[in-house]
């Protein structure tokens, strides 16, 4: 990895692994640990938050340049050499060991309990979705083996441009995010900013595959306000393709590298993702089932159980 780049993921507390994987915990661990405040996804799934173990095995690589990511797009590559790529055992290993050392600092706060404290040192859920598009890591499958062999639930989020990955996993993560931030191909264009060729087509391909796969499926809307916010029947359309088990509508957060794309005005309030996910499941006949206004989420559902 370029040094410089490098120097830039460790200043927004990244740790590094290995050639092109990272591990940083998300502030919901350090709320859940002194504060006892859980994500979002464990009020909709059950994920103890403080139990959460946040990775990516593609911390650099990545086919979409999206507006609203927060993350530094400087040196983006598309892909990583097989022949290059660590071993999903390295990174297994390597990853606990950064996590541990990353939360060990919690145990000195006396707002912290010890007991929780020694839970998160020893995560059962891996969130695999820090940065980067982790289908990209030619071992994604073997990674999933290992953790769940360890005990542990994964969750994959993805931006749906390598089908032939998803289709082809022997392992499947736990649950299957992906990402569809785009009504039509129009705006997929001008706010994803693709760097693949056929992108909305190799998207739409993952949506078609998804209803095959014997795991829990997931349609993330991440909506930008002013962009992509709306368009109610056009996502219901995609939705009914991909017929995932939840849909989450969640909105644009301004923070991180976004803010040298976007403004605080693309932030939409969570009344404006609630009036969108009502809308959406009116069309769609999902209902909504769960919500976190201090997250600007709503979940909609039909039945499936949430918790995993």
């Amino acid at each position: 990895m370029d040094e410089q780049l490098k120097r830039i993921f460790e200043k927004q507390g990244y740790t590094i692994v290995g050639n092109h994987s990272a591990v940083k915990y998300c502030h919901w661990v350090r709320k859940s640990l002194i504060f006892n405040i859980p994500c979002y996804k464990q009020t909709f799934y059950g994920i103890e938050s403080h139990r959460c173990l946040q990775m990516t095995p593609a911390v650099n690589q990545c086919t979409q340049k999206c507006l609203f990511c927060w993350r530094y797009q400087g040196f983006t590559e598309t892909k990583i050499d097989e022949k290059e790529a660590d071993s999903p055992e390295f990174i297994f290993e390597k990853m606990l060991e950064a996590h541990r050392q990353q939360v060990s600092g919690f145990k000195g706060d006396e707002r912290c309990d010890e007991k929780r404290w020694e839970e998160a040192r020893n995560p059962k859920h891996v969130a695999c979705s820090l940065t980067g598009e982790p289908t990209l890591y030619p071992f994604l499958s073997d990674f999933f083996e290992i953790c769940h062999r360890h005990g542990m639930t994964t969750f994959l989020v993805t931006n749906g441009t390598m089908p032939e990955v998803i289709e082809n996993m022997d392992t499947l993560p736990t649950q299957l995010y992906v990402s569809v931030c785009a009504p039509n191909e129009e705006i997929y264009k001008k706010l994803c900013c693709p760097m693949i060729k056929n992108g909305w087509e190799r998207v739409n391909r993952t949506l078609e595959i998804l209803p095959s796969l014997n795991t829990r499926t997931v349609i993330r809307h991440t909506l930008v306000d002013k962009w992509n916010l709306g368009y109610e029947k056009e996502y219901a359309k995609i939705d009914s393709k991909a017929e995932p088990w939840f849909i989450e509508p969640k909105g644009y957060v301004h923070v991180g590298y976004s803010r040298e794309r976007l403004t605080m005005e693309n932030m939409p309030s969570h009344e404006k993702i609630r009036n969108f996910g009502e809308k959406l499941a009116s069309i769609t006949g999902y209902e909504l089932v769960a919500e976190r206004e201090d997250s600007r989420v709503v979940l909609l559902g039909r039945g499936k159980e949430r918790k995993i």
